[in-house]
């Protein structure tokens, strides 16, 4: 199985634990195999694989997401980046035209493209393996899943069957109806759309040579951000006669505010954290290093971040995207590809992060015109380089770099280090880079996936 999935999302419905790099796919809050904690992508990627071993898995995303895949996923999957936004029909075109010059998909195979993260049972993936089965022998041009809906949702576009079998012909799509509208729809036999679709690889070629005229993928990611904004739906799946939809029942869920989310959630509570006796359908988030005390809250979400603290009424938190796009505040938690950050302390003249690097990876090796800054390890065992000079270091030890020094640091075990930048001018632009090499080992740092 050909797999795109596509990975957005403006990380605001679900603050303080989402933010402007960390979207909701990749918040670890829903419990795994073996009781682990994993995020939306991670849970997909394991159904995917569970369903076929051998699937060949694309995420089609944005420059800023590209850590946090590889910091979940590694090199597992493949990462086709799209240069800037242009909406779902442009991305999914950048990412079939990588399918076939960069990964070798022959114009016949079957492709399906759904979200990196929905809530759903391991059948669900099934539903897909047979839908990318029928792009694949042509029974039509393009063919949908069409989710059973379990009430008159206002939230979701709506696919029109021809008839209730379980595979029909598309009569017509509805836009997100109200309540009453969705009503008669589903009377009708109308399905939920869950944005998920298959074609032949070659189909969907033809329409982006069609619409965006170019020949191949690097002339395509070239000219990415001359096109206009479009989705997919109306570019394509609106216009098109030969299409069939493949009715699924099973569980599927949209998390995309905190009301839906915590309803995931294994336990009420994840994280550091008491709710009393006189609590009832109260969830708590702590990613704080602080307990945090709920008595008498009923109906709510409280959740805890280095980015902030949010105190909801469960129902109201849907609300909650225009009053953090009014929050002027820089990102205080981010997982990259070589590990972790989180600010710890913002002061007029300094800035205090705590780096976590996982075994085998680094930084760049770098340095900063306008600050000076100091490592302080503690724990692991790891390697710094200052201008050129390698040397081990471990719990306690203290490093400083002035101004204009070049330097950069390996993981050998997973390293902890408190980093103090200090200085009248701290930005993230102060930064010159520099190419190494030391003892046969490059520096790593949030690089561009192949």
């Amino acid at each position: 199985m050909n797999i795109i999935l596509l990975s957005g999302g403006s990380g605001q419905r679900l603050w303080p634990l989402s933010n402007d790099i960390r979207s909701k796919q990749f918040i670890r809050i829903l419990t795994g195999e073996e009781g682990r904690v994993e995020s939306m992508l991670t849970r997909v990627y394991r159904q995917i694989l569970a369903a076929d071993r051998d699937a060949n898995v694309t995420i089609a995303t944005s420059k800023k997401q590209v850590s946090s895949i590889r910091n979940q996923l590694g090199d597992k999957v493949n990462v086709c980046v799209e240069p800037c936004r242009r909406d779902t029909f442009p991305a999914i075109c950048l990412a079939a035209a990588y399918l076939r010059d960069l990964q070798g998909v022959g114009e016949e195979e079957g492709v399906v493209v759904c979200p990196v993260d929905p809530y759903v049972e391991d059948s669900y993936f099934e539903a897909l393996k047979e839908l990318g089965g029928m792009a694949e022998r042509g029974e039509a041009n393009l063919s949908l899943l069409g989710i059973e809906p379990t009430y008159a949702s206002e939230k979701y576009g709506y696919i029109l069957p021809v008839s209730g079998e379980r595979v029909s012909r598309v009569d017509t799509f509805r836009e997100k109806p109200d309540a009453a509208a969705a009503e008669k729809y589903i009377a009708g036999g109308a399905l939920w759309n869950g944005g998920v679709f298959a074609f032949r690889l070659g189909y969907l070629l033809g329409k982006a040579r069609e619409l965006l005229s170019f020949q191949n993928y690097g002339e395509l990611r070239a000219r990415y951000e001359s096109f206009r904004k479009i989705s997919f739906d109306y570019a394509v799946a609106e216009r098109e006669k030969d299409i069939r939809v493949l009715r699924y029942r099973g569980q599927w869920k949209d998390l995309g505010t905190w009301n839906t989310f915590t309803e995931a959630m294994a336990e009420p509570v994840l994280g550091r954290g008491i709710l009393n006796e006189t609590c009832s359908n109260t969830h708590l988030v702590n990613e704080l290093n602080i307990p945090i005390l709920c008595m008498g809250c009923k109906d709510m979400v409280v959740a805890a971040s280095s980015d902030g603290i949010l105190v909801s009424d469960k129902v109201q938190s849907s609300y909650i995207k225009p009053f953090v796009e009014q929050m002027e505040q820089q990102v205080m938690y981010a997982e990259k590809s070589w590990g972790s950050f989180t600010v710890l302390d913002v002061q007029e003249d300094s800035l205090t992060i705590k780096i976590v690097l996982l075994p085998g990876h680094g930084l760049y090796y770098h340095s900063h015109e306008h600050r000076d800054e100091v490592w302080t390890v503690t724990s692991g065992r790891g390697r710094v380089v200052l201008d050129g000079v390698e040397r081990a270091v471990g719990p306690g030890d203290v490093v400083s770099m002035p101004a204009g020094c070049k330097h950069t640091v390996f993981a050998d075990t997973e390293l902890k280090i408190l980093e103090a930048q200090l200085g009248e001018n701290i930005t993230v632009e102060d930064k010159q880079k520099y190419p190494l090499e030391v003892a046969g080992r490059a520096a790593l740092s949030e690089q561009e996936p192949r």
